[in-house]
């Protein structure tokens, strides 16, 4: 079916929206339908057969997520793409947890828009399986929301998270120390069938491991010397729940294959047991490791590996994601200020640009504790660059730091400006008359000097100021 043939239907009470989706979509040929409520959107699904639904999440009587599940009971097939200036992950994960196709951030590109539609063509051509049904009932919100992001990195992690909800697979978390696996792990059982069962956490790496055997299965009285009782273990505690093994490269062989088993069979013994035990749990594990490198070196199971990889997510490193600085800096802002200040405590916009471009280290958990800080020695009114630690001052941009800057403001440049076979030219002005305009306000728009400092010709930097059309400022000397 080629596209001119596929209609799409938009629901949104903004009728500005409604109006730039249709005449966006008009021009690729798109037949397009307009609601401005569920209620006008549910007598068009009764008319009509429509490949896609775009709906804003939020909209006066029936809400974007009622929508849907009635929706489902016109067109099972339907696919539907939720839309919300209101970004958060809560928003994001349930939208993909009630069987969404997609999510759209406002406000969004149209290639973004494009490509959701080609994509839901070529799976209406080739009969993709039905779409993961809704669950009943909506988790309330919780701390979880500390799992804040913008980021597309993290746009997809939680639609991973919405999308897996409702499956007991096996979850592989990985990324550098402090980027919030633990945080991952128990949003995942947050928002499973599991929820209301234990989530049970054990750091594999700070355990001695002649004892880990014994934290995770527990063990029989007098099993070895200061086995006084019985111990119950961390599988045992979770049973019906989730287990989320963290730091699990730094586990042993032999405990591995054991892990194995009860991935394999359900199955375990206590140290010093001799009847099997069931274990019914979910297993999460995360790692800072390398676990392709370590079965290179024997010191991972291949077999368990792949046990536990069958859905994979992986936490970018927060200096690679730096647009969701302001918003996790705000987030620890307003969770600590209760108990560390005396009054509102709030980001100035110079220590917002030096948070945003600072190589976090230590990631999230850097950034809290530098937040954390900050508020205790401000105590009330804006947080100023003195109450940062000394390194954020003594130190300038590493170079490390810069090239991260500009990645970072080159992507920003790339996602906003698509026109093709002129990117380069366009960056390049931009870059290049953005130069010449901080040099000449350095050197108080002394032209000789200014040159003198790029290292080119006086004449070369006249004729670039003519043809960037640069203004200069009042009181500075041509």
């Amino acid at each position: 079916m080629s596209s001119d043939q596929h209609k799409i239907l938009i629901v949104d009470d903004e009728e500005s929206i409604l109006w730039i989706l249709k005449k966006g979509l008009g021009k690729n040929n798109y037949l397009v339908d307009t609601a401005t409520s569920g209620e006008k959107a549910l007598d068009l699904l009764q008319k009509n057969e429509y490949l896609m639904m775009f709906s804003d999440i939020f909209m006066e009587g029936i809400s974007g997520p009622e929508l849907m599940e009635q929706s489902r009971q016109i067109c099972p097939e339907l696919k539907i793409v939720m839309m919300t200036a209101q970004d958060s992950m809560n928003n994001t994960i349930e939208a993909m947890r009630l069987g969404a196709y997609d999510y759209l951030s406002k406000p969004f590109d149209f290639d973004d828009v494009y490509k959701l539609i080609e994509k839901a063509e070529a799976a209406d051509a080739h009969s993709q399986p039905e779409e993961m049904k809704a669950s009943e009932g909506l988790p309330n919100s919780t701390e979880n929301d500390a799992i804040i992001g913008k980021s597309k990195n993290m746009q997809e992690i939680f639609k991973t998270i919405g999308k897996s909800a409702g499956s007991d697979l096996s979850i592989l978390i990985t990324g550098e120390s402090g980027t919030g696996k633990e945080m991952i792990a128990s949003t995942l059982h947050h928002y499973s069938q599991r929820k209301d069962k234990p989530f049970i956490c054990i750091n594999c790496a700070a355990i001695a491991r002649e004892l880990l055997e014994s934290e995770l299965f527990g063990h029989e009285r007098g099993a070895f010397t200061g086995a006084v009782e019985t111990k119950i273990g961390k599988f045992q505690q979770a049973d019906g729940g989730t287990l989320f093994l963290d730091e699990i490269g730094d586990m042993e062989l032999p405990l591995q294959a054991k892990i194995l088993r009860i991935l394999q069979d359900n199955e375990y013994y206590r140290v010093g047991g001799k009847e099997p035990l069931r274990a019914n749990v979910r297993i999460i594990a995360a790692t800072n490791q390398n676990l392709l490198d370590m079965m290179e070196l024997k010191k991972f199971r291949e077999d368990l590996y792949h046990r536990i990889n069958v859905i994979h997510i992986d936490m970018l490193p927060l200096r690679e994601r730096l647009e969701d600085v302001p918003l996790l800096a705000n987030h620890f802002i307003r969770r600590y200020s209760k108990s560390l200040a005396r009054g509102t405590v709030y980001l100035s916009d110079d220590v917002e640009r030096i948070l945003s471009s600072y190589h976090w280290q230590g990631n999230i958990r850097e950034l809290e504790n530098v937040i954390k800080r900050a508020i205790m020695l401000a105590l009330s009114g804006p947080i100023l660059p003195e109450h940062l630690p000394p390194h954020f001052q003594e130190e300038g941009d590493s170079p490390s730091q810069w090239d991260d800057r500009l990645n970072q403001l080159i992507r920003d440049f790339l996602q906003n400006n698509n026109e093709e076979g002129i990117l380069y030219d366009t960056l390049i002005q931009k870059v290049e008359k953005n130069l010449f305009e901080i040099i000449l306000e350095t050197y108080s728009g002394k032209q000789v000097a200014a040159a003198k400092s790029l290292g080119i010709n006086r004449n070369t930097l006249k004729r670039k100021i003519d043809a960037m059309q640069i203004k200069i400022k009042k009181g500075q000397i041509q």
